[in-house]
């Protein structure tokens, strides 16, 4: 076991960006490790050796410095109440892209926890978490279908996991590694946001078609909007759309967005008659 005391880049909370005050998680090929914040800032990072302390410095976004974006939006109309309360926040990252592709498939257009479900059936088939991308290429469509994700979407999971090197993109250069997503048939606006967020750790790709986004843009406008106006919620942010992104869910979700509730966006739904 190994063990590094690391202090992180800009305002960092663990608590917030994981849920939790200890995090600890298994990381590929049976590696591990677990993290804790001390009073001072600093965060223990605990591993199975030292790649696995490089590792967890990514799904913990350790080294990412965001003091630009709170300086820029701490009194935005809008985010401004959701940067100063949650500060410190981070995306919760994957250990591997591959497992941020499979929560872009399973999260399309459904509820959040019924995706959650499918994901932990996809996972618990591959034998494998945190999910590779060879143990998810192992599985056909059929078997995918049989944890729950309807055909289409289990066809373009097997075309993700056998056509493109996921993992290359943390490395890629920017431009080229949204393309190569982005020209897969079937994956749209926010599962492209989902992998660049947290499976390669870029924060300029926002989460459009958000379906707690559009409720939230529902709430705002007294109307239920297209998934894509969403992107017009996100432009305004630049190239902290996706960091923005986590900050206005997590603010809804709290009630910290000026002009838009969860009751709102039910009386919005209930009187346009759309679902949610």
């Amino acid at each position: 076991m190994v063990e590094a005391a690391i202090r992180p880049r800009g305002v960092y909370s663990l608590k917030l960006t994981r849920r939790t005050p200890v995090w600890q998680a298994p990381l590929p090929d049976g590696r591990w490790a677990s993290a804790q914040q001390l009073r001072d800032g600093t965060v223990v990072v605990r591993a199975s050796c030292e790649r696995a302390v490089e590792e967890a410095r990514f799904v913990l976004a350790l080294d990412d410095d965001t003091s630009e974006f709170h300086r820029r939006f701490a009194h935005d109309l809008l985010l401004g109440p959701s940067v100063r309360t949650l500060r410190g926040l981070r995306p919760r990252r994957k250990a591997t892209v591959a497992h941020a592709a499979l929560r872009a498939v399973c999260g399309q257009l459904i509820q959040s926890g019924r995706a959650r479900k499918i994901e932990q059936a996809v996972i618990r088939a591959c034998a494998s978490d945190p999910p590779t991308q060879e143990e998810l290429a192992r599985l056909s469509p059929a078997a995918l279908c049989a944890c729950g994700l309807a055909a289409s979407r289990a066809a373009t999971l097997t075309r993700l996991m056998r056509t493109v090197n996921l993992e290359s993109l943390k490395t890629a250069p920017p431009a080229t590694a949204l393309a190569r997503i982005r020209r897969q048939r079937g994956v749209g606006p926010w599962s492209v946001g989902v992998i660049a967020l947290q499976g390669i750790g870029r924060y300029d790709v926002g989460l459009v078609g958000d379906l707690a986004l559009v409720k939230l843009l529902a709430a705002l406008r007294g109307r239920w909007p297209e998934p894509a106006e969403t992107a017009e919620l996100l432009e305004p942010y630049g190239e902290w759309q996706g960091l923005a992104s986590v900050f206005l869910l997590a603010g809804f979700k709290r009630g910290l967005v000026p002009g838009a509730s969860a009751d709102r966006a039910r009386l919005v739904r209930a009187r346009t008659g759309r679902a949610a």
